[in-house]
């Protein structure tokens, strides 16, 4: 799934127009649970920073495979499961590092999670998933892969779809940032980097399958006065 974090409500792209960031919906490159916060404040998206590098990314996918392989003794058993959009992306780089270091590499799949809102001013917010998926999970070790870790809901969601198509043995958690401001008690099992955000700042994952570049960038919410 890719966010732009807040409390999301659709996948939205950030584009650069005179030093602030507009979102563009139906791209991607802001955490889902962030996006829908934004439309519904009225407000635009300002870079504050660079959080990332392309080669810093590289080196944390890489030492993310060390951790999931030591932890797990191998491949065997293992299914790598990305949320879409940007978890599948980083699902299979995470399946072609255990490949160089292993000779062989778990299965990647793909989880569709939208979170879905009646009203965007309304606080129930609940992730939907569609479509189910298509593959079996039953006595896996299952791998979810996400970009950004938040409130947790995201999660929640792929938790609640993943048991209905089979008993995984064991479900872990691995994502490249996790940015706090849990609503639920959910935990990554292997995390990229921890990184201390308030609710008006937005982590932005942009990878190079979606978005043609690698570099994990902080935003900020800006108010929009005009009107």
């Amino acid at each position: 799934m890719a966010e732009c974090y807040n409390q999301a409500g659709a996948i939205g792209r950030c584009s650069n127009l005179g030093g602030q960031t507009r979102l563009d919906r139906g791209v991607g490159g802001l955490d889902m649970e962030s996006v829908a916060s934004v439309q519904s404040k009225g407000a635009a998206i300002r870079e504050k920073s660079q959080l990332m590098s392309a080669s810093e990314i590289d080196r944390t996918v890489v030492r993310l495979a060390h951790e999931i392989l030591e932890r797990n003794n191998g491949v065997g058993g293992l299914v790598l499961v990305g949320i879409r959009r940007r978890g599948v992306p980083l699902a299979e780089r995470l399946a072609r590092k255990m490949t160089e270091i292993e000779k062989t590499a778990p299965p990647v799949e793909t989880l569709d999670i939208t979170l879905h809102r009646d009203d965007l001013s309304s606080a129930d917010q609940k992730p939907i998933v569609q479509p189910p998926l298509g593959f079996s999970v039953e006595g896996k070790t299952v791998i979810l892969v996400d970009d950004v870790l938040y409130t947790g809901r995201t999660t929640r969601a792929a938790l609640d779809a993943l048991l209905d198509h089979g008993r995984p043995r064991r479900v872990e958690l691995s994502v490249l940032i996790d940015r706090g401001h849990r609503e639920l008690p959910i935990q990554a099992n292997y995390v990229g980097r921890v990184l201390q955000t308030t609710d008006n700042e937005i982590i932005e994952v942009r990878l190079r399958e979606v978005d043609n570049q690698d570099r994990v960038m902080l935003c900020e919410r800006v108010q929009n006065n005009s009107g």
